[in-house]
C-alpha cells in the first residue's frame, strides 16, 4: 500500500539508537579485542545520525516552508478566486496558506504553450488542498508535475486535431507522475462555483482514490473498512439514477464508479447546500469520507459575520 502520511521519524531515530546500543553490548561476545569498541560505537552513532538526517530531510524542508510568510498578493488572489478559502475562519485560512506554500514548493507546475501566473499556481494548489484539508499530513507522493495546457486536449495530449474534449487527466505510462489540466477549465471551476464542476478537484480526487493502490471509486485510505459496502451500494444506486436521467448529478458520473466519486466530490465542494438538499444520504457519506461539513462551515462563517 502506498504511504501518503508522514511516518514518525522519531521512531526511526529510536530504532537506530536501539540497534547501536545492542551492537555495542553484543560486540564483546564475538570479539575479544574490545579496544575497537569505541570505534564501532562511534561508527554506528554516525551512521544512525546520517540515516536520521536523510530520512527527515523532507520534514525539515516542510517545517521551513510552514514558516514562510504568505504574501498579501497571494492572499488577495485566494480571496477573489477561491470560494472555499473565503468560507474559512482566520485560523483555517492560515492553515490553508501553509499547505499552499508546501504544495507549490514541492510540485512543478509547468505551462505547455501557455504562460503560468501566480493565479494558475494558486488554483492548482487549491484544487489539491480542498479535498484533503482535514488531512494536514497528506502527501501526493506519486505526483511530481502538473502540466497546464491552454485548452482541452485529446488522448494523445495534443491541442490540435480531433477528439480534443479532455479538460483534465492523471497521466500513466510515459506520463506517470504527471497531471494535465486545461487552464481554461481550471479557471472556470473557480470563477463559476455554481456550475457544480471543478476539473482541478476532480483530478486530485482521482489521485486520492489511487492512494490505496487502485482507482476504483473507493477512497480506501480515507474510508473506514466497514463503510466500504454501504458506499458501494449507494454508488450503484445513484449511477443507475444518472443513467436513467433521474439525477441532477453530472452524467459523466454515471459512466463508471471510478468517475462517480470525483464527479460528486466536485458537487460536494462546489455546491454543498444544494448537494445536501438533493442528496442528504450521499452528503452524509461524503462528510465522513473527507471529514468536512461545508454547509456547517458556511453557516458558522455567516454567524460570525452577523455578530
Amino acid at each position: 500500500m502506498k504511504k501518503h502520511f508522514k511516518p514518525d521519524w522519531f521512531d526511526y531515530f529510536l530504532s537506530a539508537g536501539a540497534f547501536t546500543i545492542l551492537l555495542i553490548f553484543c560486540y564483546p561476545l564475538y570479539s575479544d579485542d574490545i579496544s575497537l569498541l569505541p570505534v564501532v560505537a562511534a561508527f554506528c552513532l554516525i551512521a544512525a545520525y546520517l540515516l536520521f538526517y536523510r530520512l527527515t530531510r523532507s520534514v525539515r524542508k516542510r517545517n521551513k516552508l510552514i514558516k514562510l510568510e504568505f504574501s498579501q498578493e497571494w492572499r488577495d488572489i485566494l480571496n477573489d478566486k477561491v470560494k472555499f478559502y473565503r468560507g474559512l475562519t482566520e485560523k483555517d485560512k492560515s492553515k490553508f496558506e501553509r499547505e499552499i506554500n508546501i504544495f507549490i514548493s514541492e510540485k512543478l507546475i509547468t505551462g505547455v504553450e501557455t504562460d503560468i501566473t501566480d493565479t494558475d499556481r494558486l488554483l492548482v494548489a487549491s484544487s489539491a488542498i480542498i479535498p484533503v484539508f482535514a488531512f494536514p499530513n497528506w502527501n501526493y507522493d506519486d505526483l511530481t508535475e502538473v502540466l497546464i495546457y491552454p485548452n482541452s486536449f485529446n488522448h494523445e495530449y495534443q491541442l490540435e486535431g480531433k477528439g480534443r474534449n479532455i479538460s483534465g487527466m492523471v497521466g500513466n505510462g510515459v506520463m506517470n507522475g504527471k497531471m494535465i489540466l486545461s487552464k481554461k477549465d481550471l479557471h472556470y471551476g473557480f470563477e463559476y462555483p455554481q456550475s457544480k464542476s471543478n476539473v482541478g478537484i476532480h483530478e486530485f480526487v482521482h489521485l486520492i482514490d489511487d492512494s490505496d493502490g487502485s482507482i476504483d471509486g473507493i477512497p480506501g485510505l480515507l474510508m473506514e473498512h466497514s463503510y466500504a459496502q454501504p458506499w458501494l451500494e449507494a454508488l450503484q444506486r445513484e449511477i443507475e439514477k444518472i443513467r436513467k436521467n433521474k439525477s441532477d448529478i453530472n452524467a459523466y458520473g454515471g459512466t463508471s464508479k471510478e468517475e462517480f466519486f470525483p464527479v460528486i466530490s466536485e458537487y460536494f465542494f462546489q455546491r454543498p447546500r444544494l448537494f445536501k438538499r438533493k442528496h442528504p444520504k450521499l452528503y452524509k457519506m461524503m462528510n465522513k469520507v473527507f471529514r468536512q461539513d461545508p454547509v456547517s462551515r458556511l453557516k458558522k462563517k455567516v454567524a460570525l459575520k452577523t455578530k
